[in-house]
Formats: C-alpha cells, structure tokens, sequence
C-alpha cells in the first residue's frame, strides 16, 4: 500500500470533509497532499499537481514564499498568540495601518475575526446595532438586510440568513432571520427575461425600488460586488454596484460589500469595488488577506459607524463580540508580509496581461457543444456547462458532470473545483503565463473528454 492509500485509509475513517457528500468520497482515490511550492501541490506519493483554484481562491503569491515564511518564522519566535480583550499586539496595529491605507475612501476602522463567514457576521451586526444606536425610534425599526438572489456570504448563520443558494441554505430555513431577496443581475440567466447586451439593466431598477420601497426598514443592503463567487461566478454587467451604491446613499441604507472572495487582487484591482469607485459602509474581507496562509478576516467600518459605538460603560453601546483568535499575530504578520510583496513584486500590474490572455483563451471553449456561458472578471473565471445550450437546460445534479471534469483534470496534473456545472478556474496571481496556458488547455481537454462521455 503506497503512503497515499494510507493517509486515505485514515482520512475516510476520521475526517468528515466540507460540502461533501462522504457516501460518495469513500469510493474516491483523492489526492492527499503533504507540500506545496510555488503554483503546485504536492501528493503522499510526489505527484505534482497545478493549483489552479488558489487552494479555494485564497493563496495569492504561490506556496511556500521565502518573504512569507520568513514572517511568520520571525513571529513565532516572540510570540504566537495573546488575545486582543484588554490587550493589544504589535501585528495587529501594523496591519490594521496597512489595510486603511489601501482600503477604500472613508473606511477608517479594523475589526478582526477568523474567516470569511465571520467577518461578514460582525459585519451584520455592527449594521444593525449602529441602527439602534444612531438615531431615534425610526432608525431603531431598521432591522432587515436586502441580499442579492443566489448569494453566499458564508456558514455562520447570519451569513446563511444574507444567503440564498437553495442546495447550501434550505435545509436551514427555520433557524435564520427574514431578509428581502433583490434579483441577481445574472445576465445568461436574466431574471427579467432579457438578453445580454439587450437590456437596459431592469435588475438595477427593480433593486432600486426594493431599496427605496424598503428604507425605512432596512439596516443595509449586502453584496459581493461584480461577481457572486459560489453562486457560479456570476459577473455583474458594468454599472450595476454603482447603481446599488448611489441608490443606498440617497436612501439612507447602509452598504456592506462581501469582497472576501473578490479583494486583494482577484479582479485585477486590490479591491473590486475599485473598478466603480464605490466606497462601502462597511467592508468584508478575508481569504487573500493573509496570502493564503493562515485565517485571518477583516470588517473595515467607517469612523461615523464607529463613534455610535462610543459612550458611558453604563451605556451598554460596546460592541459585544469576538473570537478568541481575533488579530492573530502569527496570521497578521503573515497578512503584512503578503502586502507588502503586493508592491515588491507588482502583483497588480502584471496582471493585466495574464487577465488580457485569459479571457482571449476562454472564447475558445464556446466551441464545445456543452459549455453553455463562460464568465471572467479579472482571474476569477467560471465555464457554465449544459445539456442543451439553446435552451440552457442543465445536466441533472445525479450526473454530477462539474466532478467528472475536475477528475479528468487530476489525471493530467490540474487541481479544479466544481461549482455543480460550473468548472471554476481561479489560480494564485502569480501563476506564470505558461502555467496559466496549462491550466487553460487542461480545462478545455477535461470538458472534451467528458463531452464525448455525455454522447457515448
């Protein structure tokens, strides 16, 4: 038995894997993997594999990196943790600096937590306890939240509550708070029945009137801006978080942006909101924050947000949450670490050939009869397959085609993960050209080769 077959002997045992269903994984000879260097991944048994979904869309300059490791290194050695309750650490501050000074205009304020799905629960909350605490009895009956159809903001159950994904989030119904839905400005699925580039972004509208109908009872609107990640990276037509933003200002609702999938680069800007010169309420961040290294998330607020925080102790105005990890020193000095490379190695402008290439590239898989839409933004990329591409019936989920295409990429030294019938391609940002046309030709090889399956 190879030291592979040992390690999953081991893990189908033990370990009860994410959005899983373990049924099926007992059946599955999974990679297990003991090192990384650069854009690859390495197995139990040395096989070499390109990391082509940034190790679920968080590592950002490769694996193993020298400056990065360093940091932690050094950290480790003074200290790995102390609790930031009544006391501060030096990481923490550094970072927190670091992240105003890129963040956009107006955040002023850094709240820490662990992960993605946390930054955006206290992002709930601050929305809500600033309602209470901000005005009268008006602004106290502000206590809904306004999401986009078919979003995902996280596990956490007011991360669930701001979702709507029916296969993650149904089976919870009972257990969340009611929020409005607004439609999805989903173009290759248009909920108002128009075709892209044929329409005069009815979406917007009718979000417009769901924010204006709903003003006085709403304590924010929630969104991941230009593209809704797990939904099946949905991108937003241009113009669309403009509109949404300019309609919560003249409405006095709170904006909060989920950009822990969409920040640190993975547009081609260091936050997406940037492409449309929206500056958030409140801001969500995690995953690259750190480079892929260890948890660590953010909620940036402004210092308006903040100050209806501030009073007597009496007052009970404090903001009562938190997490036992929350600024992490080991996490923070690797989140600085990881910034600071941003402008050594100008991650940013060279990314604008690789992003130029990539959507080039992907206007090649229009010419397999299954791939029904392929959708990019930056080096976030999502390649719709379908049963019929007129009439954009889906495969059946007991197909489960997405995972046949991410198996054929394995074969041939790829890492993918499906989004159901969407394979998604996401790799770090400083993947080389060369890899980058790997992980291209390998996708569209694997979506062949489970093409010619479907027919046969």
């Amino acid at each position: 038995m190879n030291k592979s077959a040992q390690y999953r002997k081991k893990d189908r045992k033990y370990i009860w894997h994410p959005f899983t269903q373990m049924k099926g994984w007992m059946d599955e000879d999974f990679p297990v993997i003991v090192r990384g260097s650069g854009c690859y991944l390495y197995d139990a048994d040395g096989r070499k594999y390109l990391d082509g979904v940034s190790s679920l869309w968080c590592n950002v300059h490769g694996h193993c990196v020298k400056a990065i490791d360093d940091a932690v290194m050094a950290q480790l050695r003074k200290i790995a943790h102390s609790t930031m309750l009544g006391l501060s650490n030096a990481p923490a501050i550094g970072l927190a600096e670091k992240l105003i000074e890129i963040a956009p205009a107006g955040l002023k304020k850094v709240f820490f937590s662990d992960s993605g799905s946390e930054s955006v629960e206290a992002a709930l909350k601050i929305a809500y306890q600033y309602c209470r605490q901000s005005g009268g009895a008006k602004s106290r009956r502000k206590q809904y939240f306004i999401s986009l159809k078919d979003a995902y903001h996280g596990d956490t159950l007011g991360a669930v509550s701001a979702g709507s994904i029916p296969l993650f989030h149904k089976v919870y119904g009972k257990l969340l708070f009611k929020t409005i839905s607004a439609p999805s400005p989903h173009c290759y699925r248009c909920p108002c029945g128009k075709s892209r580039g044929k329409c005069s972004m009815e979406c917007l509208e009718k979000f417009r009137s769901i924010i204006v109908k709903n003003k006085d009872r709403v304590a924010g609107v929630i969104m991941e801006p230009l593209v809704q990640g797990a939904a099946g990276i949905i991108t937003h037509p241009s113009g669309f978080l403009k509109g949404v933003a300019d309609a919560c200002r003249e409405n006095g609702v709170l904006l909060i942006l989920d950009e822990v999938a969409t920040g640190f680069g993975r547009t081609g800007r260091m936050f997406a909101c940037g492409h449309e010169g929206v500056s958030p309420d409140i801001l969500c961040v995690a995953k690259g924050i750190t480079g892929g290294y260890l948890p660590l998330s953010a909620t940036l607020t402004t210092e308006k947000i903040y100050k209806a925080f501030l009073g007597e102790y009496e007052d009970c105005r404090a903001f009562y949450h938190g997490h036992t990890f929350t600024g992490n020193p080991l996490a923070c000095a690797a989140a600085t670490a990881s910034l600071k490379l941003f402008g050594k190695n100008k991650i940013l402008r060279d990314l604008d050939g690789k992003i130029a290439y990539l959507k080039g590239a992907l206007q090649e898989f229009y010419k397999i009869g299954i791939v029904g839409d392929v959708r990019q933004c930056g080096m976030m990329a999502g390649i719709e397959l379908v049963r019929d591409r007129r009439t954009k019936e889906p495969f059946p989920m007991k197909d489960r085609l997405g995972h046949k295409v991410i198996l054929e990429a394995r074969k041939r030294g790829v890492i993918l993960r499906p989004l159901g019938n969407v394979i998604v391609l996401m790799p770090p940002l400083s993947i080389s050209m060369k890899e980058l046309r790997v992980l291209v030709d390998v996708a569209f090889e694997s979506i062949m080769k489970c093409q010619y399956c479907q027919k046969t």
